[in-house]
């Protein structure tokens, strides 16, 4: 008897459950099944099979979807002990049966619901993410992808799932079809699920941006997300009552330089919004630079700046329109700012 060995053997009656028909080797132990008795169930024409190395599907039929993505993350599972991967007991409620493991890329987006990605059952392939330094070989239906910063992740329909830019940027680096990149990445900016920001920070993390087809549909996504933040800052001013300021307008001194362009401006009272709809590209610095310098310009003129972010408006609307509402009511105790002109952008 080994240390693994339980003092009695627990019965398997009570995994009927679809997502407890997919074991581990080690778990099947635990439950007190020999190895012989496992060789004999998985045997062809056996009650069980051998699903992907040291996992055991509990009926001879094929795999759902759901039992395939089960089956994925107990292959990819960080091991608490030689052997033995963690599992949730009474006392660990909380305790995940998938530590150091998550499903990213296509099936991922499925998951959180994209109309643009495939249903499950079409997929050959599951992409699971993990820690860079696991020794995991890409087996069978699984892919393993590697990463030296695993971000935490989402729980969805009860799954470890990575966040939708990480796994946008694990589904992109494998599509060729220009066409199917532009639809994911439209999706989720449309669909709520993430900022253009962050989507665009995975893509060059993972030095995506060298491709052209995906260049075209990051072009496309950034501009989908200055639409739709533009939206929300018309929404904003409306529906909490600002006065209405003049939009996307240029400003130049009479007879100087250009200034610089705003989202929206008022002149009755020298204040300024500005949405930060920057993409991290690899000019980053050098845009933020620029942005800096407008800012610090247009102040020294005595104009208020208001920055903004597509994510704060989305979120906290209500916030954004107090912080504009004070600048405008704060423009009665400053200095008279330099004139300049407003022009059509």
């Amino acid at each position: 008897m080994t240390h693994n060995t339980p003092l009695s053997p627990r019965p398997l009656a009570h995994l009927a459950d679809a997502r407890r028909r997919v074991l581990t080797t080690a778990q099947l132990r635990a439950h007190g099944v020999s190895t012989a008795d496992l060789n004999e169930q998985c045997r062809p024409g056996g009650a069980w099979r051998l699903l992907l190395p040291n996992v055991v599907l509990l009926h001879p039929g094929p795999p759902t979807s759901d039992e395939r993505l089960h089956g994925a993350l107990l292959y990819a599972a960080r091991e608490s002990a030689p052997g033995v991967p963690a599992q949730p007991g009474a006392d660990e409620p909380h305790r995940t049966p998938y530590p150091e493991a998550m499903i990213t890329g296509l099936a991922a987006l499925t998951l959180y619901g994209f109309a643009a990605a495939p249903p499950l059952p079409s997929l050959d392939r599951v992409d699971v993410l993990v820690p860079r330094l696991r020794r995991l070989r890409t087996t069978g239906y699984v892919r393993v992808l590697r990463t030296p910063d695993l971000p935490a992740p989402r729980t969805v329909t009860g799954l470890p799932v990575a966040p939708v830019p990480r796994a946008l940027a694990d589904a992109v680096a494998e599509l060729t079809d220009a066409r199917a990149v532009r639809r994911l990445l439209t999706e989720a900016v449309r669909g709520g699920h993430c900022e253009p920001v962050a989507v665009v920070r995975e893509l060059t993390d993972a030095k995506l941006l060298n491709r052209p087809h995906v260049v075209d549909a990051v072009d496309s996504l950034v501009a989908e997300g200055r639409a739709l933040a533009e939206n929300r800052l018309y929404r904003m001013v409306r529906e909490h009552g600002l006065p209405d300021p003049v939009w996307n307008v240029d400003l130049r001194l009479a007879g100087g330089p250009h200034l610089g362009g705003v989202d929206a401006y008022w002149p009755d009272h020298a204040v300024a919004v500005e949405l930060d709809t920057r993409a991290p590209r690899q000019d980053e610095d050098a845009l933020w630079s620029e942005y800096a310098r407008k800012r610090e310009h247009l102040e020294r003129l005595g104009i208020t700046v208001v920055h903004l972010t597509p994510r704060s408006l989305r979120e906290s609307p209500e916030q954004q329109a107090t912080v504009v509402r004070t600048a405008l009511m704060a423009s009665a105790d400053r200095d008279p700012a330099a004139h300049v002109v407003v022009l059509p952008r």
